[in-house]
């Protein structure tokens, strides 16, 4: 995008429109994208209102697909979504019900496997306790809770 390119606001509300139906956005997400455009605050405020109305900005919905897609592409735990939320400036209250969107079973069944795939490509290194602090990291950095991580390690690695 060329720097000296201006919109209207009706411009600017249409290409976000756009923006918003193609993938779920956070208010961040779409008042960055209005700053790159260079609209003007009172601009942001009323393309902003006209979308939350319109219901193309809808932030229960951005981070219950946010938690559901991270959890199930990427196997994040609890502690990266809620950070990667956190950082995306979502309310806890929204906070609370994205994690709604991930079953238990499901949760511990993908800890389990990861751990075990992760302890498979681990097979090579002979010192133990190299081989737990590669899997703990591994999986804390993921963002899994670090009771379940040492509970794993304490049965994976003896």
């Amino acid at each position: 995008m060329e720097k000296s390119k201006s919109y209207s606001v009706t411009e600017a509300t249409q290409r976000l429109e756009r923006y918003c139906a193609y993938q779920e956005r956070c208010h961040k997400e779409v008042q960055q994208k209005l700053r790159d455009m260079r609209m003007i605050p009172e601009a942001i405020d009323q393309i902003i209102h006209h979308l939350l109305q319109h219901n193309f900005l809808n932030e229960t919905r951005f981070s219950q697909a946010f938690a559901r897609g991270k959890f199930r592409t990427k196997k994040w735990g609890k502690n990266r979504i809620v950070r990667e939320l956190k950082l995306r400036a979502i309310s806890k209250y929204n906070i609370t019900i994205a994690l709604k969107e991930i079953e238990p079973s499901e949760y511990l069944q993908t800890f389990d496997l990861l751990s075990e795939k992760r302890v498979n490509q681990l097979a090579s290194e002979e010192n133990l306790q190299k081989k737990r602090k590669k899997l703990a990291d591994y999986l804390l950095y993921r963002g899994w809770e670090s009771e379940l991580v040492y509970e794993k390690l304490r049965e994976l690695i003896p």
